[in-house]
Parts: C-alpha cells; structure tokens; sequence
C-alpha cells in the first residue's frame, strides 16, 4: 500500500528547466541539447555537479561551465544555465500535492544550487505554497549529496519512516529514477503535468484532481 509520495521539484512541481536550456541554446547558435549533454559528462565531478553538491560558489561554478563548454567547441557562461533554472508551478500538480498532503506522507528531494539572488530562487506564492505542503524536504545543496546517489532515497524513507515499497517517487530523469526503482519505489517518469497525474492517480485511492 501506498503511504508516501515522493516528488522531484523542477521539472516535476514547477515547468521543465530543460526548455528554457532549449531557448537559450537557440539565442545563442548552440546545437540543441548542448547544455544537458555537458552537465552528463563526467556526472559527479563536472561542475554541474560540484555545484549542486555546494563544492563551488555560483561565482566559481560561472567560471567552471565556461571551461567545460569551450573544451566542447562553445562559450556559455554558468550565471546564463543558472538564470534559466527556475520554472513555473504547475496548477494541476500542485493542486495534486495539496490533497496528498491532506492524505498520505509527502517528501521533496530536489538537486538544486545554492543562490543568494531572491528572484532566481523564485519563491513565489505558489512555491511557498508547494514547499509547505512537504513533510520533508532534502536539498542537494544543503545535504552534500546530489541525485541519483542511492544514499539520499535513503534518508528520505528515514526522514518520513516509510519503507521504499510504501512510495512512488516521480522525477523528469530517468537516471535519478533507477535507484529508487533498485530500492523498491513505484516511480514515475514525468514527461508533463497531464501524464504523470494519470499515472501517479492509478497508485492514490483518492481523486488527485
């Protein structure tokens, strides 16, 4: 049975990153995707990865991605990936995570970077809101550790003492999926808000919407 639900925050709560990577690519001539290939080359030691992890400053991590992509054929400043990181709240699913939250344990488990700059951190009233509504939440900035290590799934099911059979957990990336899958997690792979409540509504027994 079903006793948590675990969420992914950009891409999942909130629009995906991936398509303002997208517009950026295209502003700036860059072959499309060329940012989200980057960031899976050498995935826990590029600087993509140190940053979520709170290894290097935003100031470090600026220098750091421009290094990265002039070794693969292009200039792009970290500040400009950073600045398109932050999305939009999806109505349908946050309207989703208020009745879970009413209902069953929620956890959010995000890989995200720490910023000083109130308007990317984007705190609006709905991410307020969504943030509430977490029981837990595990930042990848703040614990040290970063998607897809198996260990912070782990600390998750501690934190809301839940065994993983008991969760779904939904992410935009396949990868950060598999070890929750290997633990014994449901999961879904959110591709849009509409396809991930239609899969995520056959594991509740309540209406989500």
């Amino acid at each position: 049975m079903i006793t948590a639900v675990i969420f992914d925050f950009g891409g999942v709560i909130t629009s995906s990153p991936f398509e303002a990577f997208n517009r950026l690519e295209a502003d700036r001539g860059l072959p499309l995707d060329f940012i989200r290939r980057l960031n899976a080359a050498n995935p826990d030691t590029n600087a993509w990865a140190r940053f979520e992890r709170s290894e290097i400053t935003a100031v470090q991590f600026d220098e750091a991605f421009d290094q990265e992509a002039r070794v693969a054929g292009h200039s792009l400043r970290g500040a400009d990936v950073i600045a398109c990181l932050y999305g939009s709240v999806r109505p349908d699913m946050l309207e989703a995570l208020r009745r879970i939250s009413a209902r069953l344990k929620t956890g959010c488990i995000t890989n995200n970077v720490a910023t000083e700059r109130p308007e990317q951190i984007g705190r609006t009233a709905a991410v307020q809101e969504a943030m509430s509504l977490f029981h837990h939440v595990i930042e990848s900035s703040k614990a040290g550790i970063r998607k897809p290590d198996p260990r912070i799934y782990a600390m998750m099911c501690e934190a809301l003492d839940v065994a993983p059979a008991n969760c779904v957990y939904l992410d935009d990336l396949g990868i950060n999926l598999k070890p929750a899958r290997a633990m014994g997690m449901a999961t879904i792979k959110v591709e849009s808000g509409p396809q991930a409540l239609r899969e995520l509504q056959s594991h509740i027994p309540f209406a989500l919407q």
